[in-house]
């Protein structure tokens, strides 16, 4: 049983290949977090008997789950069934019913949740200091604030404890501490992530966020959550590009000269003129973009009418409790009272006209690189002057789901005093799995530790980099899934597992007669006229895929196939010639489930 850290991707590899069983590796994350010492990251630990039940259950099932045993840790404003949920505040705790869409669909893919992790209460705050929980320690100097909100989530990742945890930002809050604590912040598209069973900060900008050791760990957790929800209005599909290899030709906006702030703080600025080396180094063409309009929708976000979102959130607190309030959230809050609809509909104006300035600036460039934050503060500092210094940590951070960007916190480098500095790429909402490509390649680059663990970043997934930016997507719904008999066509051949998907509800799945190995067939009967199958989405190098296609036998054959998130891909389909004397298995909802199914029969 290892105790040492470890990204998804080997915790993955040690489950399927059975060196390690999901019950050793969470009795393992306990052993960490016991070791570790730090109270303040959990408000509420879950307790390890009933964690390690889980994972012996977990065993029983099918091993190629995204998150198969995997250990994650959640900001404690994002409902987990059996764990109160209480924003960093005793007198506003409850106990949810169920648990939130994004943790409902972590569990589906096998995923174990650890416990509940400390914010800046309310999620109001990028320090990580405004909590009765206490100040969770900053893994790399613990005389710096860890950043918020999202405390606990980001040091939980950054020492180890556990490789994925989730976050929210609706200013930064998934960005900041990424950076403090030397670890990846994945701050998806708006409404990408479903924010159902999230106790609201602003509910029109509030994005679920991932914190990661490495890039590849983030997208996989981002793949199980993303898509569109009924139960959260302001959810939508937004499809999530593969990864590939860094494009030729990249162009990646900069500042303008005296554009940056850095508030004095020389080291920051050298790291970050450090980091655009990097970047030409790896082939970038760096190009000057006017950040100005960026400050400007910036200031918006607490001058403006936003504020009185959180305010909504915590009127009836406020009325009856507001003791029970941090003195530093009570008094941001409260301005949101004063707020008029003039007010609101003059800033939704000058809003509207930033975000097309936006748009036609981000247009010439593939991203934006800026610091995460402008510099770091001891905790000593932010309790001296809360307010001040907590909004310079947003300098870059404020505006970005204002103008419905994407982003991704990267780690840079460390500083010769000791503290970390990283990048944030920003693009347009959607661009999610472009900034991932992009992001990937320049962690490797650096050769830093992952966090705080000592641990270096594992090679780039070879498959991944050998399928490169003109690998091809294919579908696979039977035999070909992973742990089934012929999965190994596929990997031999450079095959990555890209995503587990389902169809559009237009197809129907039938068990072929007399075919060995046992296949099935999938057929598109029309628009809602057949069921959402499970499938598997790979990527294949462009030889390799039409090694694959062109020995593929009848009655199957390659078409074109609709995935419930709209996206269309290739993949396995079936001549309707082939269907008499097949069994219709649609209502099993997939191939894995049948063959359990008969297993258990058999």
């Amino acid at each position: 049983m290892s105790s040492e850290v470890e990204t998804v991707a080997e915790i993955l590899a040690a489950h399927r290949g059975g060196s390690r069983t999901p019950a050793q590796t969470i009795r393992a994350c306990y052993q960490r977090i016991r070791a570790h010492g730090d109270d303040a990251i959990f408000i509420t630990l879950r307790d390890e008997a009933d964690a390690i039940a889980e994972a012996e259950a977990l065993a029983a099932k099918n091993s190629s789950l995204p998150l198969y045993g995997v250990p994650i840790a959640v900001k404690d404003n994002i409902d987990v069934a059996g764990l109160p949920t209480t924003a960093a505040c005793p007198a506003f705790a409850y106990q949810p019913a169920q648990d939130s869409t994004a943790v409902a669909k972590l569990r589906a893919a096998g995923a174990i949740i650890i416990g509940k992790t400390n914010l800046d209460q309310f999620a109001t705050g990028l320090v990580g200091v405004r909590s009765p929980y206490g100040i969770p320690r900053n893994v790399v100097r613990a005389d710096l604030v860890p950043g918020g909100s999202s405390s606990g989530s980001a040091v939980a990742v950054g020492a180890g404890l556990v490789p994925l945890s989730l976050g929210t930002d609706t200013a930064g809050s998934g960005r900041v501490p990424a950076m403090l604590n030397n670890i990846v912040g994945l701050k998806p598209s708006v409404g990408m992530i479903s924010n159902a069973g999230l106790v609201p900060a602003c509910k029109t900008l509030d994005c679920i966020s991932v914190f990661a050791l490495t890039v590849d760990d983030a997208v996989t957790a981002l793949q199980v959550m993303a898509g569109a929800d009924a139960a959260d209005p302001f959810s939508r599909e937004r499809p999530l590009a593969a990864l590939s290899e860094v494009p030729k030709g990249l162009r990646l906006g900069v500042p303008r000269d005296g554009q940056l702030l850095f508030f004095g703080d020389k080291a920051a600025e050298a790291a970050y003129q450090q980091a655009l080396q990097r970047w030409t180094k790896l082939g970038a063409e760096l190009v000057p973009f006017d950040v100005e309009p960026l400050y400007e929708t910036a200031r918006l976000l607490y001058d403006g009418p936003w504020v009185a979102e959180r305010y909504l959130v915590l009127r009836d607190l406020l009325g009856l409790d507001p003791d029970a309030i941090h003195p530093v959230t009570r008094e941001i809050t409260l301005a949101g009272a004063r707020q008029s609809a003039a007010d609101t509909f003059a800033a939704l104006y000058k809003l509207q006209a930033l975000r097309r300035h936006a748009e036609r600036a981000f247009a010439d460039i593939d991203a934006l690189v800026l610091p995460t934050a402008p510099t770091a503060y001891t905790v000593e500092q932010v309790l001296a002057n809360p307010i001040e210094l907590n909004s310079r940590l947003g300098t870059y951070t404020n505006f970005v789901n204002l103008l419905d960007l994407c982003g991704l916190a990267l780690p840079a480098s460390i500083r010769d005093d000791g503290i970390p500095f990283g990048i944030t790429l920003l693009a347009p909402g959607g661009s999610d799995g472009n900034l991932a490509s992009l992001g990937r390649v320049y962690h490797a680059d650096t050769g830093l530790s992952l966090g705080a663990t000592g641990k270096k970043l594992p090679p780039l997934n070879k498959a991944t980099s050998q399928s490169g930016a003109n690998a091809i997507s294919i579908a696979v719904v039977g035999a070909h899934l992973s742990g089934m008999a012929l999965n190994g066509e596929l990997t031999s051949l450079g095959g990555s597992l890209l995503r587990a998907a389902k169809t559009a509800p237009d197809y129907k799945l039938y068990a072929l007669k007399g075919t060995s190995p046992a296949k099935p067939g999938m057929l598109r009967v029309g628009p809602g006229g057949g069921a959402a199958i499970d499938l598997e989405v790979w990527t294949l190098p462009p030889a390799a895929f039409g090694q694959f296609v062109a020995a593929v036998p009848p009655p199957l054959s390659i078409g074109t196939i609709k995935l419930a998130d709209g996206t269309q891909v290739k993949g396995f389909l079936v001549e309707p010639a082939a269907l008499e004397g097949a069994r219709d298995i649609s209502h099993f909802g997939g191939w894995r489930a049948y063959m359990a199914d008969l297993a258990k029969a058999g």
